[in-house]
């Protein structure tokens, strides 16, 4: 690999603030300008600091800074350093909110104060001269940016926002409207700032689930004592000591003590999960009953919570197929009423026998009403709202496209182990089938073998026999039948009916003693060496509590729910008819899982896959919609996934559909709400009396009615009763990267 092609891989965020982004449709301005240039993961917006972060290659970022100067704008480097980065946004932010928004106001006074001058003060040249000057001082102090942006876009040949403003502002400034112009300016400048921080808001819920994660940690030494340590300079593998009543500061893995952790910040579980020798724990979650000691496993930047915080940014960075037409459409609807607007203007005293002034200012009323700031904020406040509402309750969705496309879905595939049920299955038979080989030897065998797999009945076989292995080589997992390897110089297998059969060592004898354990919804492994097979395992897995409500749940929303598992058909049977699923079935290959989710969607159409193993990754990625379990998963599931879920709760599938048919119509709602007053608007304009300031309050109002609407979907985190608990239920426990 040369050094050019090795630069345009390597992968790292770089941070800029753009002084003139402020508003969301210079947002959608700036995604537009990047769509063609190749290689970006992700982008992320901050427009109350005005900020951007692009996730690329070295080159491909400056591709994408040389572009975005290219549209007019001025992207500053901030230092790579991730808290000065984010003081810096800190400090901008909260000047926009404060400083700004006492400047807007007190334009606003001014301009409310010009226009009673104009309307009781009469037509003497000093109250004119009054009007004038509180005109220009209320736009000098609300739209001097916009000014300043709207003549780069004139200059740009961009018919953008603030360019229509420039124009509209100007232009009722020169005919004497000057109360008019002020008011226009104030409204739009104050809406803007509303527009700003409330998609901001949006984006910045879940990112502070971060600062449940303590920023100190007390680190064991090795002379014994205990030290408080920066939680970002703790090391892999340092053991740390959390007291009852505390957070977890760090991922790990407890190697002392026994305890209850309330893990809601990063599950959604609302039940404590009980936490002893060898359990995992995450960053931000509580310790609540004893004092326990972990061994690290993640550093500060990599912990659970931490890419739970960065898997939203990410999704929240990519752009729904709705927000995706809403952009397309205010691309083509703005210059089309500015056309309108020019029309108006230039032939109405010819057609309709207006006077040029009344021309001109119904013209200006036109130009206010195709600032389309409702409609372009419509869709991101809403799609992000809800990308958070889905983090809070422990649901990672990668993007808007998911969420949107979850509503569409007729089938769901589950995989059985760790979906539906438990995953946590428990060694209940242990039968030798070798007279001459001593027991002792072929658990000694077995738990050598099993003691290397991850699969979940192998470690059930490991825990159940209790007992050290010895060094296996030459170990290789066989996909959906088991796994094989060499100890002590002989070979031998550890796996399920079907690879005993393509071994061609089942006999009739053994078919029949395996169909007793199968018809009990048990799981069987068979040791077997190249002589003949040495022993039968049998493993139980439990039903999730929860799975059976989960399976209602979909049938309730029109879902058809079908299970695949590689297990055999008959405990696939019995499971699923524990669970309530007429279709299930057993002894898939990851292939076979594949041609069944291909089956499932010609059937039935958009299908879902949800599973946890690397078997289901095929089909993870294969289904209309992948959905992982996060909290049994491998990261090859998640990384195929579109959607994970961090609690294993089966019921967060229908909560995540539920929630994608709510954001569907909100969106459609805040579409419609904002171009029905559009549309009021510019008859009004036409046909009847409606002014400038007029219009700008009515897109003011639209503005913050959809802006409202969508902050609705944040709620839905909370609304456990309504999106996920069906009435009754207890509560259980346990990036489209592309902009």
């Amino acid at each position: 690999m040369n050094a050019s092609t090795s630069t345009r891989r390597v992968t790292r965020t770089s941070q800029f603030r753009i002084p003139t982004m402020d508003c969301a449709s210079e947002e959608s301005e700036i995604r537009r300008t990047l769509e063609p240039v190749a290689g970006i993961e992700s982008l992320s917006f901050q427009l109350g600091a005005r900020t951007l972060a692009i996730t690329a290659p070295e080159v491909v970022v400056k591709e994408a800074v040389s572009a975005i100067r290219g549209a007019g704008f001025e992207p500053q480097p901030l230092t790579p350093d991730a808290e000065a980065s984010a003081e810096e946004a800190d400090l901008h932010d909260l000047q926009g909110v404060s400083g700004g928004l006492w400047r807007l106001l007190l334009a606003l006074a001014l301009a409310t104060a010009a226009e009673l001058l104009s309307f009781l003060g009469g037509e003497s040249t000093a109250v004119a001269a009054g009007e004038i000057v509180l005109a220009v001082a209320a736009i000098w102090l609300s739209g001097l940016e916009t000014y300043k942006k709207g003549f780069n876009s004139l200059r740009h040949g961009r018919l953008n926002i603030t360019a229509l403003m420039t124009v509209a502002v100007t232009g009722a400034f020169l005919i004497k409207q000057w109360s008019e112009a002020a008011m226009v300016m104030a409204l739009y400048a104050i809406a803007e700032l509303i527009e700003a921080r409330s998609l901001d808001r949006a984006r910045n819920a879940v990112k502070s689930l971060m600062a449940l994660a303590p920023a100190q940690a007390d680190v064991h030494q090795p002379d014994g004592s205990w030290k408080a340590t920066a939680a970002t300079d703790v090391s892999l593998e340092a053991v740390v000591r959390i007291r009852p009543g505390e957070r977890v500061p760090l991922d790990g893995v407890v190697t002392a003590g026994t305890s209850a952790i309330d893990q809601a910040p990063v599950t959604g579980e609302s039940i404590p999960v009980d936490k002893t020798l060898g359990d995992s724990v995450f960053a931000g979650t509580i310790n609540q009953a004893a004092e326990l000691e972990i061994r690290v496993t993640a550093g500060a930047n990599d912990t659970t919570l931490a890419r739970i915080i960065h898997a939203v940014e990410a999704a929240q960075g990519s752009r729904a197929p709705t927000q995706r037409f809403v952009d397309r459409f205010a691309a083509v609807y703005t210059p089309g009423v500015f056309v309108l607007a020019l029309a108006v203007a230039l032939l109405t005293p010819w057609l309709a026998g207006w006077t040029w002034m009344q021309a001109i200012y119904k013209a200006l009323v036109l130009l206010v009403i195709a600032c389309p700031c409702a409609l372009v904020i419509s869709t991101p406040v809403t799609v992000v709202s809800a990308l958070a509402a889905a983090a809070r309750r422990g649901v990672l969705i990668k993007g808007g496209t998911y969420l949107e496309e979850a509503r569409k879905l007729k089938a769901i595939a589950l995989d059985k182990t760790g979906t539906i049920t438990e995953g946590k299955p428990r060694l209940v038979v242990f039968e030798s089938l070798a007279a001459d080989v001593p027991k002792d030897l072929i658990a000694l065998m077995a738990t050598s073998l099993a003691g290397r797999s991850d699969h979940p009945v192998s470690k059930a076989i490991a825990e159940g026999l209790k007992r050290e292995g010895v060094a296996v080589t030459g170990f290789k997992a066989l996909l959906g039948r088991g796994v094989e390897g060499m100890v002590d110089g002989r070979s031998y297998a550890l796996g399920n009916h079907r690879l005993i059969e393509e071994r061609k060592q089942c006999s009739r004898e053994l078919e029949a003693r395996l169909a007793v354990e199968e018809q009990q919804g048990r799981t069987v492994t068979l040791l077997v060496s190249e002589a003949g097979v040495l022993a039968l395992f049998a493993v139980a897995d439990t039903i999730k509590e929860t799975s059976r409500t989960a399976v209602s749940d979909l049938k309730s929303l029109g879902i058809v729910p079908v299970m695949l598992t590689g297990d055999n058909p008959a405990t696939a049977r019995t499971i699923a008819d524990q669970a309530g699923i007429e279709d299930a079935y057993g002894d898939l290959l990851p292939e076979n899982k594949l041609q069944a989710i291909e089956s499932l969607a010609a059937k039935y159409g958009p299908t879902a896959m949800t599973g946890d193993g690397i078997n289901d990754a095929p089909a993870l990625a294969k289904a209309d919609i992948g959905i992982a379990m996060g909290g049994m998963g491998t990261d090859t599931a998640m990384e195929a996934a579109d959607v994970v879920i961090m609690n294993d709760d089966p019921r967060s599938i229908p909560f995540t559909i539920r929630l994608s048919r709510k954001t569907h119509a909100v969106l459609w709602q805040n579409i419609s709400l904002a171009l029905g007053i559009k549309a009021l608007f510019l008859v009004l304009a036409v046909f009847g009396n409606a002014s400038m300031w007029m219009a700008v309050f009515a897109d003011m109002g639209a503005s913050l009615l959809v802006v409202g609407n969508g902050l609705r979907l944040l709620r839905a985190s909370g609304a456990r009763s309504r999106l996920l608990v069906s009435p009754g239920q207890a509560p259980g426990g346990g990036a489209d990267r592309r902009p």
